[in-house]
């Protein structure tokens, strides 16, 4: 069973940075692709960065595109999100989604962490 533990949300005042972490475990790292999600208190979750498993892309909202990077590392079995320039809009839990490279739905999820950008 894959297990995703995300890390690094906190309190940030405008204009700053965090690094999300997500560890995964449970299956073998190099089968699934992974992606990150939010959700701000009384909306939906949605999409935030995710990596295309053919040709090694990734997709960003528009909303944080050119402010966050997703990357991975192979070797620890992570992901993470680097988020600069943030803004009060980004204020959400964040979550770490793995899916099967060959499907196409997320099928696993982390607990989240809380990301909080004071103004």
């Amino acid at each position: 069973q894959v297990q995703l533990v995300e890390s690094g949300g906190g309190l940030v005042q405008a204009g700053g940075s965090l690094r999300l972490s997500c560890a995964f475990s449970g299956r073998s790292f190099s089968n699934y692709a992974m992606a990150w999600f939010r959700q701000a208190p009384g909306k939906e979750r949605e999409f935030v960065a995710a990596e295309h498993w053919s040709g090694g892309s990734t997709s960003y909202a528009e909303s944080v595109r050119g402010r966050f990077t997703f990357s991975r590392d192979n070797a620890r079995n992570t992901v993470y999100l680097q988020m600069n320039s943030l803004k009060p809009e980004d204020t959400a839990v964040y979550y770490c989604a793995a899916r099967d490279a060959r499907l196409r739905d997320y099928d696993y999820w982390g607990q989240g962490t809380q990301v909080t950008v004071s103004s």
